[in-house]
């Protein structure tokens, strides 16, 4: 059966689901599971925290389906939910409040700069280990650890960033070059040698 569903387009999919086929469900769940793990397992770095989302994310879908309405895409539909439970997971374990520029009032200010200045996905790849990245991402403050996720990891498109986290694509595109730019620093910092960083 899933060799007959591969056929049919993610939205074609919900709306066969929404009609009471299981088996779209089903094909949903086998094309989402690992991209929507790997997603969420970026955003808290705990693998059976990711399982536990993701397994919400698909009870979400499946309680809701007929929420989803074909006016946007079904991968910015789904990735949105999945976000937003993988936000509200990481508040549980943290517990405190978070600094961020907001307090300063300037969470609206968006400076650009030229997104050839860094793209992890060729400066990075072979410099460090995954370790290394994942807790360089772990450090940005949460509007550009999602952007960054979504976009040099899960490779959306800026337009469907700007749909799951609801800002313009030019913050988008604002976020994500300053993103980098905050994690290129960051990765930069483990090139120094350990004795020169501990002085």
């Amino acid at each position: 059966m899933s060799d007959f569903m591969e056929k049919y387009s993610d939205e074609e999919l919900i709306a066969r689901f929404q009609e009471g086929d299981e088996y779209a469900f089903e094909e949903i769940v086998h094309r989402f599971k690992d991209r929507l793990k790997n997603f969420v397992y970026r955003y808290l770095s705990n693998e059976e925290a990711a399982e536990d989302v993701v397994q919400d994310t698909f009870l979400r879908v499946y309680q809701k389906k007929h929420m989803y309405r074909n006016i946007a895409k079904f991968s910015t539909w789904i990735y949105t939910i999945a976000g937003n439970l993988a936000k509200t997971e990481l508040r549980k374990k943290k517990r405190r409040k978070m600094f961020s520029l907001s307090n300063l009032g300037l969470e609206d200010k968006e400076y650009e700069i030229p997104s050839e200045q860094f793209a992890p996905e060729d400066e990075v790849e072979g410099e460090y280990t995954e370790q290394e990245i994942q807790d360089a991402i772990n450090d940005l403050s949460d509007k550009f650890k999602t952007v960054i996720i979504l976009r040099d990891i899960q490779e959306l498109s800026y337009e469907e960033i700007s749909n799951i986290i609801d800002v313009p694509v030019g913050t988008v595109k604002s976020r994500i070059n300053r993103g980098r730019l905050k994690l290129q620093e960051k990765l930069r910092h483990l090139k120094t040698p350990k004795a020169e960083r501990t002085s």
